[in-house]
């Protein structure tokens, strides 16, 4: 079937290769997601991963000339709307295989972090849809009908592979449009997956990351945005072994420093700013439940007025490091922008069962997965055995101020094996370029020198 989906040969072999790597058709039979008769369970999920890169949906794949390469569109909607399927369970043991790769391509000690957020799956136009419910949209304030997909991803700073998600509904039944269907069987997977879906957000972060912890995925940290970086949560995830690194949001909790019980603001005022760079400083407190934190303070590049506040489990972190490993969690916001207007997340089926939705988000998932490991393959250099590890230079991280200071010493080096004549005109042109730009900029240069 994957022969018959498109005329690129490159990229239908490329994803071929990757099933057979990841044996998809093994951790499908793992986790009940198979047929008794039939069109084999296999076949069918090829054909609804790949659907995606044909440019149509399935209804008008059916409806077009190419209807000949697919089966009757039943065969499609029973597959995923069986309850029986343990997708989060798929996803999961997709998620340890891949990052278990990940992981031996760069060193031991490189940071490794789970992180958590949520996005709205909208249902705008639904009213029968199985647990809709009325859920508020963080990023336009205000509520929307539909779903909060909480997803949990891993990150070594290069790749991003989601891990486990929950469709959320809502835990109030007040803002539920429609309730658990009464033909499911309560001893079913898909069951399971409903009854966590009125779980209150807290308790599904956490049951996300114990299962990804049980799996064998390894992180050193979980990284959170401000609704989820609370006392309580700190302190669960704390519990697991795990490291939290998460912006606070300015509210009128107290920490703990030198016997004063001070807001986020009233801290500010004992950092020692010496005026260089985005960093104003960072203070060692106590939350008002005890648990030791190292609150960083951060200029707002959006607003300059206002100051972030990142706050670190591990206080032996320098400032910049928490910066750092912060900016990871930006991944995830690119795995949802990816995930919504590329992989047709939330828009290529139209079920109204809640198995279809978690069935739908997990082939989506999968597809990002394996674009993911496509990406490493091709990127990565390839070498045999040790030679990998003895050859292959490690990902660095590497600053915008340190990535422009090398930059130009390598220019710089090269100018001096030239002629006097464009060596002196290349001179004057950088130079009346470097007393253009901003101060900040001319002082990284303060030390070059053109003489060779």
């Amino acid at each position: 079937m994957i022969n018959q989906m498109g005329q690129n040969e490159n990229t239908l072999n490329q994803f071929s290769n990757a099933f057979k790597e990841l044996q998809l058709g093994k951790l499908l039979r793992k986790t009940n997601i198979t047929k008794n008769c039939g069109v084999p369970a296999y076949e069918v999920f090829q054909f609804l991963l790949l659907l995606v890169f044909q440019g149509k949906n399935l209804f008008r794949f059916l409806n077009s000339k190419r209807r000949q390469q697919a089966v009757s569109k039943n065969t499609y909607y029973r597959f995923l709307n069986d309850a029986s399927f343990n997708w989060t369970r798929f996803l999961l043991l997709l998620a340890a295989k891949v990052t278990g790769v990940f992981s031996t391509l760069t060193r031991r000690e490189r940071v490794k972090v789970l992180v958590l957020d949520d996005s709205v799956v909208r249902r705008s136009r639904s009213k029968a849809v199985e647990l809709l419910a009325r859920v508020y949209d963080h990023v336009e304030h205000k509520y929307q009908k539909g779903f909060t997909l909480l997803t949990l991803g891993w990150s070594d700073g290069y790749s991003f592979v989601p891990v486990g998600f929950n469709l959320l509904s809502s835990a109030k039944k007040s803002n539920c449009y429609q309730e658990i269907s009464d033909k499911v069987d309560r001893r079913t997977n898909g069951y399971k997956s409903r009854k966590e879906s009125l779980m209150a957000k807290p308790d599904a972060d956490l049951l996300l990351i114990r299962r990804a912890l049980n799996a064998g995925i390894k992180a050193d940290y979980v990284l959170m945005d401000t609704w989820f970086t609370t006392e309580p949560v700190i302190k669960s995830i704390l519990a697991e072994g795990l490291g939290v690194i998460g912006m606070v949001k300015q509210l009128t909790q107290r920490y703990n420093y030198k016997g004063m019980s001070c807001t986020l603001p009233e801290l500010k005022k004992y950092v020692r700013f010496d005026g260089v760079g985005n960093i104003f400083g960072s203070l060692c407190v106590t939350t008002k439940g005890g648990i030791p934190v190292k609150i960083v303070f951060v200029r707002n590049r959006n607003k300059k007025s206002e100051c972030l506040y990142l706050l670190s489990t591990d206080c032996s972190l320098p400032d910049t490091e928490i910066v750092r490993i912060y900016g990871n969690r930006w991944s995830i916001e690119c795995f949802f922008k990816a995930s919504k207007s590329f992989l047709k997340l939330g828009t290529e089926f139209q079920s109204r069962t809640y198995d279809a939705m978690v069935s739908h988000t997990a082939i989506v998932f999968t597809r990002y997965t394996i674009l993911e490991w496509i990406r490493r393959n091709e990127n990565d250099e390839k070498t045999y055995g040790e030679l990998f590890f003895m050859l292959c230079e490690d990902i660095q991280d590497m600053d915008f101020t340190n990535a422009l200071q090398s930059l130009m010493a390598l220019f710089v080096e090269h100018i001096s094996t030239l002629s006097a004549d464009i060596k002196a005109c290349i001179k004057s042109k950088v130079t009346e370029w470097m007393n253009s730009q901003a101060a900040f900029i001319q002082a990284l240069f303060g030390n070059i020198c053109w003489e060779s």
